[in-house]
């Protein structure tokens, strides 16, 4: 699959896919001007790295308290300005953000987990941290979840490709046995 990036938007041959995790960090830092009012890098807060790591407590405990709120803030905030025909939400982090788009959207829901080793994890700078790494928001769909597909993301980039490969061909008949279901014709 020819994958070409543009930050937050991947573009295949036949679909455009939006990225959570980006557009909801988007929207908060426009939304609670992160930047401004806790001096912090909203750069550095999207990568992988220490950075982000010495912030994780904080980012969870006022995500706990969004939600806490309104269960559906995080993903409504997610497709506001969603206009592409397939979206993946690639950051769900809890069961409520899985049943609110089965719920929303019940015949478009297709469920991917993406994981890796621990190994894999560590060169890529993530460190045990207890009261952040066991909270909800980073192991709440361990169990009681039925994963549509899971990709092992561990850096080889055949396999990552191969599956992403099968997964494009999930979503394509997803979209087909949708499309059948309400009568739609899809355009040429």
């Amino acid at each position: 699959m020819n994958v070409e990036h543009n930050h937050d938007i991947y573009t295949t041959k036949d679909h455009s896919f939006i990225q959570w995790e980006a557009k909801v960090r988007e929207g908060l830092c426009d939304r609670c001007n992160t930047e401004k009012d806790h001096s912090l890098d909203y750069e550095e807060l999207l990568g992988s790295g220490q950075y982000k790591e010495s912030y994780r407590a904080d980012m969870i405990r006022w995500g706990e308290m969004k939600r806490q709120q309104d269960s559906g803030f995080f993903c409504r905030l997610a497709i506001k300005h969603a206009t592409q025909p397939i979206w993946i939400i690639s950051d769900c982090r809890r069961m409520s953000d899985v049943q609110w788009f089965h719920e929303e959207f019940p015949d478009r829901c297709i469920c991917v987990r993406v994981e890796a080793s621990e190994q894999t994890r560590s060169q890529r700078g993530w460190r045990f941290t207890t009261g952040i790494d066991d909270a909800e928001s980073e192991c709440g769909l361990d169990e009681g979840v039925k994963f549509d597909f899971i990709i092992r993301n561990d850096g080889a980039d055949d396999v990552l490709e191969k599956q992403l490969e099968d997964l494009r061909s999930l979503i394509k008949s997803r979209e087909e046995e949708s499309n059948t279901l309400h009568n739609i014709k899809p355009e040429k």
